[in-house]
């Protein structure tokens, strides 16, 4: 546990000099293209000397390299204030809608939850040339790993997924998909629930079926699913049940308000507990809105969302 430690002061630092920060004017090179190498470059500049815990120590299935760029997926933990060891864990996707990796709400949101008083973790899952599904498999892998660490890293009881974007997507999918552990397993850690005790989406885009292209996606994007049954299983809303975990969801109406609405509404026939936030100003890509992302934009009625997130976790046991 204790060499995690250092993870707390290197994740400070990266905050404080925007380590992974690149404003939208730098989105792009000079033919429009994204400059999605210079933005994966940023990004493991600004994790390498962070102690990492690499997914799958034997090697990630399907993991090949076919993008020198991604290495294999791992999560950066960061442990709780040392007066808060037995609080919950937080583990945070980045948006960048499966292409690229949006730093702010992986390192910046971690270090907020951090100071709130929780154990984070943040995501390094895969991106595309792999698929969604790949990035699901990271991200149920994770919870895993964290729930088989509980009592070596003192974590408390508790486990949310939290994501931003494509990383909201990702966590919608995690709650409802998910699997207990299989206690016959010769890997130790499928032994372990993958099941969350919350989520947390950040204006993710919930559907590919229930309303067209949100948020401008396009609907022959393979990341919302090739054909209706790959559609159907990754449209978060088709997938609630009773057993699906509390769900807080927040968003602006630029991202239509209905992709919180749908999911929300699915919550609520299911008698899930759930909180629903669309804030009237503001645009995707926020963050923790405090003007610590790659917009600039620092929106003080948006950013209660982090306070008010808190608070709903707290009163879950976190």
């Amino acid at each position: 546990m204790r060499k995690y430690e250092k993870n707390i002061k290197l994740l400070e630092e990266a905050v404080k000099t925007d380590a992974v920060i690149r404003p939208v004017a730098k989105h792009r090179k000079e033919d429009g293209r994204l400059d999605i190498e210079g933005n994966l470059k940023l990004w493991n500049e600004a994790l390498e000397p962070f102690e990492k815990t690499k997914l799958w120590e034997n090697g990630t299935p399907g993991y090949d390299d076919r993008d020198p760029l991604q290495p294999e997926p791992y999560f950066v933990f960061i442990p709780a204030p040392e007066n808060q060891k037995s609080r919950g864990t937080i583990l945070i996707a980045h948006g960048g809608g499966f292409t690229w990796r949006t730093g702010a709400e992986g390192i910046n949101v971690a270090w907020y939850f951090h100071n709130a008083g929780f154990h984070t973790a943040i995501l390094c899952y895969r991106l595309a040339p792999y698929t969604r599904f790949d990035a699901i498999a990271d991200m149920q892998r994770a919870i895993r790993i964290l729930r088989s660490k509980k009592e070596e890293w003192n974590l408390g009881e508790k486990l949310a997924v939290m994501g931003f974007s494509a990383g909201g997507m990702l966590s919608g999918n995690c709650a409802t998909h998910f699997e207990d552990g299989d206690p016959e397993n010769p890997d130790p850690i499928e032994r372990f629930s993958s099941r969350p005790d919350a989520a947390v989406i950040g204006y993710g885009a919930m559907t590919a079926v229930s309303f067209p292209k949100p948020f401008g996606m396009r609907q022959e994007d393979p990341m919302m699913g090739n054909g209706i049954q790959e559609k159907m299983y990754l449209s978060i809303e088709k997938h609630v049940d009773y057993n699906t975990p509390p769900m807080f969801i927040w968003q602006t109406m630029s991202d239509d308000g209905r992709t919180g609405m749908c999911l929300a509404k699915a919550l609520q026939d299911a008698e899930v507990p759930y909180e629903l936030h669309i804030f009237t100003p503001g645009v995707h890509g926020l963050g923790m809105a405090d003007g610590k992302n790659d917009l600039g934009m620092n929106i003080p009625h948006i950013a209660h969302w982090g306070e008010l997130c808190r608070e709903w976790l707290m009163d879950l046991g976190f």
